[in-house]
């Protein structure tokens, strides 16, 4: 069957996606498969089940696959796209994405947030403090290879621990940086919080892409990894009942008039946003400058503190895609989302735009 923009998925059967309970990407994408109620079989990395699955050119976390346009399976990786690609072929009303361009542009800032900016503090929790190492090179190997040895699964972790620590200067962690990317995750825990004392979701009753965007990584920041966690239960115990409870909604019965009113964003939302101004602007504005002029550092201030690391590609497509989107708004809709950013220093993000 080849699955075009209104096909089903074949009956019985779901998406196979292959995933793994310590990637937040993996846990993102289910959460949407979950809250949409399309079918789907959750296959983990390394089981039986999933050696004989076509495999993606880059071995990324999770792996979706899908028939292209001649039938044939493939795996997909990279969620935000996918997420959008399941929209458009299964159109139904259990949408993740605000029916208002506007809200759905800020929402989709804020999914770009938690997958390229949170995942910094997700990867410097996980491999920079030892109880955090011992978790995640006990439990890790177990998830892919329960059936090795103790001795092979614990070299298997050690090699694994090693290889992890080593990238944390490639994702931009240090001791240099440390208190930003700390900093920044204890004041979102702090905003989510008082945001959620008032709101289901960040755009109302009904939860959307940014939403799963901060469950991916909350799902181990706040629910796995002890350091971070730690940190959650203590100033932000709504954080982790919310994280927990987004990991399945197919409860959820969401009406059209769920999502907030654009003239009714609440000063809790606006905060979110001045955090995304406060430190993933400034890098992303300064990896695009250091990948334009093809220097091999990325150097800025962040939060007053300066912020080394290598540049990233995808990063880059990441702005370009912003603007991109934000181009594409009606005149209304980029008036007003150019007055709501205003102040908060994601207006420049577009400022080579307006």
């Amino acid at each position: 069957m080849s699955m075009n923009e209104h096909a089903s998925p074949a009956e019985g059967s779901g998406f196979p996606i292959v995933g793994a309970i310590g990637s937040p990407y993996s846990r993102k994408l289910r959460a949407v498969l979950r809250y949409r109620r399309l079918p789907y079989r959750w296959i983990h990395q390394g089981s039986p089940e999933s050696v004989s699955l076509p495999r993606p050119k880059v071995p990324l976390l999770p792996q979706l696959i899908l028939e292209d346009e001649n039938g044939q399976p493939v795996a997909r990786t990279d969620t935000s796209p996918l997420i959008r690609e399941l929209e458009r072929r299964f159109p139904r009303e259990r949408t993740v994405v605000p029916g208002d361009p506007a809200l759905a542009f800020l929402d989709s800032l804020i999914e770009d947030h938690a997958d390229e900016w949170l995942t910094k503090a997700m990867f410097h929790y996980r491999w920079s403090f030892e109880p955090d190492i011992e978790k995640a090179t006990t439990l890790l190997p177990r998830h892919y290879a329960p059936g090795q040895s103790d001795e092979a699964l614990a070299e298997a972790g050690r090699s694994f621990g090693q290889r992890q620590i080593e990238r944390l200067a490639v994702v931009g962690s240090s001791e240099e940086t440390a208190p930003v990317i700390e900093q920044s995750y204890l004041r979102l825990l702090d905003l989510l919080e008082a945001h959620l004392r008032s709101h289901r979701f960040l755009f109302g009753a009904r939860p959307g892409t940014g939403d799963f965007g901060l469950y991916g990584q909350l799902s181990q920041l706040a629910l796995f990894d002890p350091t971070p966690s730690a940190c959650a239960f203590e100033r932000a115990a709504r954080v982790v009942a919310w994280t927990g409870i987004v990991e399945d909604l197919s409860g959820l019965e969401p009406e059209p008039d769920d999502w907030l009113d654009r003239n009714d964003l609440p000063d809790t939302l606006r905060a979110l946003f001045t955090e995304i101004g406060r430190v993933y602007v400034p890098f992303l504005l300064a990896n695009a400058e250091a990948l334009d002029q093809g220097l091999d550092t990325v150097e800025c201030e962040i939060d007053g503190r300066r912020w080394t690391q290598k540049p990233f590609p995808y990063q880059g497509k990441c702005l370009g895609w912003l603007r991109e989107d934000q181009a594409r708004l009606s005149d209304a809709d980029r008036r007003f989302v150019d007055g709501f950013l205003e102040g908060t220093g994601c207006e420049a993000l577009f400022a080579r735009l307006t």
